[in-house]
């Protein structure tokens, strides 16, 4: 995920948790904002908790989902995935600093480095 954030010339906060949604790491690039560390937080425990990206809670919302906005641990922003081996979700990462596409591409660089895909 750094690799992938330095080669679109990005800063961003990349946070990993485990299934539960604890934290097990945190990075926050240099000049990213500091309102990236909770939303690098909150798309992973999105991702782990509903194992699913956060962008389809993202589409939920759009396409007039509001109530979806009361679930716990729901968070409707793109760029937090789950890491799901084998049908079992092990964690999910995320990434907070650019546009929510880039944060995606960032974090499944991540998924992709860690499955060496």
């Amino acid at each position: 995920s750094e690799a992938k954030a330095q080669e679109l010339h990005v800063e961003v906060t990349i946070c990993i948790v485990d299934e539960s949604g604890n934290l097990l790491f945190l990075q926050k690039g240099d000049s990213a904002s500091l309102n990236t560390i909770q939303w690098a937080q909150k798309k992973a425990r999105h991702a782990a908790f509903y194992k699913s990206p956060s962008k389809d809670a993202e589409d939920a919302v759009k396409k007039g989902n509001m109530a979806a906005l009361a679930y716990p641990e729901f968070f409707p922003n793109q760029g937090g995935l789950p890491i799901i081996v084998d049908g079992q979700i092990l964690g999910a990462i995320a990434a907070s600093g650019a546009k929510s596409e880039i944060d995606e591409a960032i974090a499944q660089a991540g998924i992709d480095a860690l499955l060496k895909k």
